[in-house]
């Protein structure tokens, strides 16, 4: 088989699958449907396994988006990965990366949701680590001991729930809500989901995931990996309503968006600054999602999935261009040389920011004028806005280094616009990145959010706005370059530059700490006094006896029989006596 017959034959499956999905979508929203579907696939005795399968317009949706991005990002990786020499072997761990999402969107059983969900962080290690060096080994080691975390609290909610009969989570959410299991239950999947979709103070492997190759990225950081935390609190969220629990994520989440906003301004990697700035939206969906709105959080999640896959994909030509040099210090004014692609950037970063009539505006100009309407403290009021102003600011700091200051890589120039297979993937998300917020909004909302709001209040966002673009332009034009000329302090600049420490609490502290424990007891317990008293002492005593055994086994027939007379003389002479 060609390398690039597989290739074809998954997008042409994934397209047919997003169709699919669109028309059923259609037809489940027009009719108010929700079908949930069991599929007996054995009966033995009083024992039967059954598959379970939740079709609503959230599930359909989020089909149908995962599907049309993995489509485009594996016709993308025709010509992306074109020199590599496994690419079937690539193209296999991107549609198994596919699966175990679809199989995660579809399950309402907690069983079925642990094989999306596990399977999500095997094939995401195994696709970090796909360029084999030392680098991408340990981004990939805190990428999995990371999500890890998350896994053991599934397991210990598939655990809990064996007092309710049914891992059919589905069922129990409305009228057990206020039970003290449940609450228990809620604490694990909040925490759960903080891991897979990388909240403080488990943010550190989101950037260090960039060592996967660009069209992975494209896919994990807009509908995939950072998103099943959040979709699958949507899922739980009538249980979580009102709890302590969403208080602290509040908090938690809000800080995340402030942080990333900030560091990402620090950042002159292309793909990390992208993935910081994926990092500040995944704070902002599970913000509003605390708070109660899980609607909005979809929504939100589904138009940022469209522009943040095509600005992945935009950043993976232009480092392709630039010799798979990703410092945005050594680029500059490729809007001259690429326009299409500058144009795709462009458009997907403005999206980011919320420009109007744009997908990114729909809904995060919504989610901000909800929040305005809410009773909240100035803390998280002033976190929302700050973050909302910190993500314009790094955008047009990041078009600022790429379009509009000089070429300062090579002397020798090697930009080119014909790669037409990466174009028509991109032009399919930038068409996508244009009309989704506004058929989102029509699709998901039956009845229009009703904004009331004072002059000042309804033009706080623009305001930001600009404040944001005034300080990127501002700082993007000083020669020093970083912001630590504009805090006249290098010790603040180094401690929000490294994501407020961090990698460093991650990598040094927790995971050399709790990884040493780890083989203590190892040493200690399962390879000391629980093999001397189990399984090895249990060895050593068969080993002993099989060895007499194994002496008479060998032994003349005589000396049995000696004995036997022996034996049977010394019995006599007892009975006698």
């Amino acid at each position: 088989m060609n390398k690039y017959s597989l290739c074809f034959i998954s997008f042409f499956f994934l397209f047919f699958f997003m169709l699919m999905n669109f028309f059923m979508l259609i037809y489940f929203i027009k009719n108010e449907l929700i079908m949930f579907l069991k599929w007996e696939i054995i009966s033995f005795n009083s024992m039967n396994l059954v598959m379970s399968m939740l079709l609503d317009s959230i599930s359909l949706s989020f089909m149908m988006f995962v599907s049309l991005i993995s489509s485009s990002v594996i016709y993308y990786s025709k010509s992306y990965m074109s020199s590599e020499l496994n690419l079937n072997r690539f193209v296999i761990l991107v549609l198994l990366f596919v699966f175990s999402m679809i199989l995660l969107i579809i399950k309402p059983n907690i069983i079925s949701i642990i094989l999306g969900w596990d399977g999500l962080g095997l094939v995401s290690y195994c696709l970090v680590i796909y360029y084999q060096n030392i680098k991408s080994y340990n981004a990939g080691m805190l990428t999995v001991l990371s999500n890890r975390i998350g896994d053991v609290m599934i397991l210990m909610v598939i655990a809990w729930m064996m007092n309710y009969g049914s891992w059919n989570y589905i069922f129990y959410l409305n009228f057990m809500s206020g039970d003290y299991s449940m609450k228990m239950i809620s604490g694990m999947i909040i925490l759960a989901a903080m891991t897979k979709s990388a909240q403080i103070p488990f943010s550190s492997w989101l950037p260090a995931a960039m060592a996967a190759p660009t069209p992975v990225s494209a896919l994990v950081h807009s509908s995939t990996l950072v998103t099943a935390g959040v979709y699958l609190l949507i899922r739980f969220n009538n249980l979580l309503i009102n709890t302590m629990f969403m208080k602290l994520l509040l908090l938690i989440s809000g800080l995340t968006m402030f942080m990333a906003g900030i560091s990402a301004n620090y950042e002159f990697d292309l793909k990390k600054i992208i993935a910081l700035s994926t990092l500040s939206q995944l704070g902002l969906m599970m913000s509003i999602l605390s708070m109660g709105y899980y609607e909005l959080a979809y929504f939100h999640l589904l138009t940022h999935a469209m522009f943040k896959a095509l600005l992945f994909m935009c950043a993976g030509k232009v480092i392709h261009l630039m010799n798979d040099n990703q410092d945005i210090r050594m680029m500059g004014g490729v809007s001259l040389y690429i326009p299409l692609t500058s144009l795709c950037l462009n458009i997907s970063n403005l999206a980011l920011c919320g420009v109007p009539f744009l997908a990114g505006f729909y809904s995060k100009d919504l989610i901000l004028e909800v929040i305005s309407m809410s009773n909240l403290n100035f803390l998280v009021y002033y976190l929302y806005y700050i973050s909302t102003g910190l993500t314009m600011f790094y955008t047009i700091r990041l078009l600022m280094y790429l379009m509009i200051n000089d070429y300062n890589l090579l002397v020798i120039y090697n930009l080119y616009e014909e790669d037409y297979v990466m174009l028509n993937s991109m032009m399919i998300l930038l068409i996508m990145s244009l009309i989704s917020g506004s058929f989102l909004s029509w699709m998901i909302f039956s009845y229009p959010y009703m904004i009331y709001l004072s002059l000042n209040m309804k033009m706080m966002v623009i305001y930001v706005i600009m404040l944001g673009m005034f300080m990127g332009i501002m700082i993007s034009n000083m020669k020093i370059y970083s912001l630590n000329k504009f805090l006249l302090t290098y010790k603040l600049s180094f401690f929000l530059s490294l994501m407020w420490f961090m990698p460093s609490l991650s990598t040094y502290v927790l995971n050399y700490y709790f990884l040493n424990i780890s083989h203590k007891l190892l040493k200690n317990i399962d390879m000391g006094w629980s093999e001397l008293y189990s399984g090895q002492g249990m060895y050593n005593v068969i080993k002993y006896y099989s060895l007499i055994n194994y002496l008479y086994q060998i032994n003349n027939f005589k000396i049995y029989l000696y004995s036997f007379i022996l034996w049977m003389m010394i019995f006599i002479f007892m009975i006698m006596l």
